[in-house]
């Protein structure tokens, strides 16, 4: 593979709905990603810089919540500490670990993030009772994506 194949593979990359791509050929390896830093993780990174673009989304949704006059379900939430394919269950032909009303005790198994194609499990850091599950089987999600809302006991 010349340079210019490489470009125009990057290029049609690019325009495709792909999120990632890997080639691998006798003396090349090639890795491509669309999957971004999310903002919290900049925000670790650089925490007395404060991106633009989220400070207009905090302004819109604080827009929208003065106008709709819409409050967020109280409790805590479990966050996505890697990005990576979330699984919501062990196997496909197996139920999900948890769904809204189930009772989970600190350390329970929530769900299962792959990532390099390592899978980690996902543990509550609470007792309680899963209130809400925010994300879909085999979601691509990101670092410090809300999973669950769990209210504590």
């Amino acid at each position: 593979m010349d340079f210019i194949e490489i470009q125009k593979l990057i290029s049609d990359f690019n325009d495709s709905p792909m999120r990632e791509l890997e080639i691998e050929t006798e003396g090349l390896k090639l890795k491509l990603s669309k999957n971004e830093l999310s903002t919290k993780m900049v925000q670790q990174l650089q925490p007395n810089v404060k991106p633009q673009r989220e400070s207009k989304k905090a302004e819109q949704d604080s827009t929208q919540t003065s106008q709709n006059q819409t409050v967020p379900t109280p409790g805590l939430t479990i966050d996505a500490p890697m990005v990576g394919s979330v699984y919501l269950q062990p196997e496909p032909s197996k139920p999900t670990f948890v769904k809204v009303g189930s009772a989970v005790k600190k350390g329970d198994v929530v769900c299962v993030i792959e990532a390099m194609k390592m899978m980690t499990e996902i543990k509550s850091d609470v007792t309680g009772v899963v209130k809400e599950v925010l994300v879909k089987n085999e979601e691509l999600v990101e670092f410090g994506q809300p999973l669950f809302r769990i209210e504590e006991n």
